[in-house]
């Protein structure tokens, strides 16, 4: 194929479900920035959302389509106005970042010869044959992405014998450490998310971002800290409180039935995880199932906060075990009782170092620059591949 020499500038689309918040939208938006910062034209394509705004901001253009619906009846319909959408707006490379997004777009992609690129970004366990033909359909991109270790190990261990025909990457997600950075967070804003939450005084926090889920931990931690009796806490479940549902409820029965009630604060997300974390001794990632990456840990290490998570799933991959954070035994209630005790109980110059070291961690191994600095190489390999110039490439 002969090579683009002209300055026509490489059109990247990447297909989400939606645009509401959540760590897949947040990576999307992130490296459509970071296409825009380049000079290459960034598109999304989406059933819309409240981040619509951010998306702009970027500098992107964002087409909505319905690749929310799991239907297989309607797909056609989509893939037919998507076809039209690649085609007007020129797609260099499609990049897919769902299950529906795949099924819809990498076909569409193949018969156009557009290369595609697809990041695994959640679960992808199958214990049945159907699920495990739907997950599937992600690996049919010319470069796959893996959020981390565990991820790409759960796809080797799934689908054994593709692994030969297939280009494997991990990418882990990345934080923006300028937003998550201690010395930009106002004295103002952690006081305002402190009155939101209602903490009570002098008590060292224990925080537990996550929403209300059974298998994000909330019932072991509150276990664990009934362990601690001569250990008085306040214990922040940032979150738990979302959603009009009974979850809550239930952990507020617990909590008094443990016999920690007075110091338990259920509470709505964040609109300021900064200053939120700012309030924490300590950040507890208790899930029950191991997470497949655990953006939480990476944000909390960004705030010079230790962090307490079970010895599984890509919690393995981003805490540093005594230096930046603590890994229990997982689903333990005794094991994570003692590491909770261990990180409330160490001096101020052993947190001072701690916290430096957890810091300086995140900024050299998962800071948002190296997502996507790493996303774009991707880009560059299929552009060099379709015939694009390194001289229109750049670096």
């Amino acid at each position: 194929m002969s090579k683009k020499t002209n300055l026509i500038r490489p059109v990247i689309a990447q297909i989400i479900p939606a645009l509401n918040n959540g760590g897949v939208e947040r990576g999307t938006i992130e490296t459509a920035q970071a296409i825009s910062d380049i000079g290459w034209n960034p598109i999304v394509i989406s059933s819309g959302g409240m981040l619509e705004s951010q998306l702009k901001r970027a500098g992107a253009k964002h087409l909505n389509l319905p690749v929310n619906k799991k239907n297989p009846v309607s797909w056609q319909f989509t893939k037919n106005k998507l076809r039209k959408i690649l085609k007007d707006e020129n797609v260099d490379i499609v990049h897919v970042r769902s299950r529906v997004p795949a099924w819809v777009g990498l076909p569409v992609a193949k018969v156009l010869d557009i290369p595609t690129v697809s990041t695994i970004h959640g679960k992808f366990e199958a214990y049945n044959l159907l699920k495990r033909a739907y997950n599937k359909q992600l690996l049919k991109a010319d470069e796959i992405i893996a959020i981390s270790k565990f991820t790409k190990s759960v796809i080797e261990r799934q689908f054994p014998k593709l692994l030969p025909n297939i280009s494997l990457n991990v990418i882990h997600r990345g934080v923006d450490t300028s937003v998550f950075n201690p010395t930009n967070v106002t004295q103002q804003r952690i006081i305002n998310e402190a009155e939101r939450i209602g903490l009570p005084d002098d008590l060292p926090v224990v925080m537990l971002p996550a929403r209300p889920s059974s298998w994000k931990g909330h019932l072991i931690l509150l276990r664990a800290l009934a362990r601690l009796e001569h250990l008085q806490v306040a214990i922040v479940l940032l979150g738990a409180g979302d959603f009009n549902t009974g979850y809550a409820e239930m952990l507020e029965k617990t909590s008094i039935e443990l016999g920690l009630g007075a110091n338990v604060r259920i509470t709505t997300s964040s609109r300021d995880m900064p200053a939120a974390l700012m309030l924490a001794d300590v950040v507890v990632m208790p899930s029950i199932h191991p997470e497949p990456f655990g953006r939480i840990a990476i944000e909390a290490q960004a705030m010079g906060r230790p962090v307490i998570a079970f010895d599984h799933g890509g919690a393995r991959e981003t805490i540093l075990e005594g230096k930046t954070g603590w890994l229990a035994k997982p689903n333990d209630i005794d094991s994570l009782s003692e590491n909770l005790k261990t990180a409330l109980s160490i001096s101020k110059s052993k947190r001072n170092e701690l916290s430096n070291l957890a810091q300086s961690s995140v900024k050299r191994r998962f800071s948002v620059r190296k997502m996507t600095n790493s996303t774009l190489e991707i880009y560059r390999k299929l552009l060099l591949k379709k015939g694009f110039s390194p001289l229109v490439l750049g670096k």
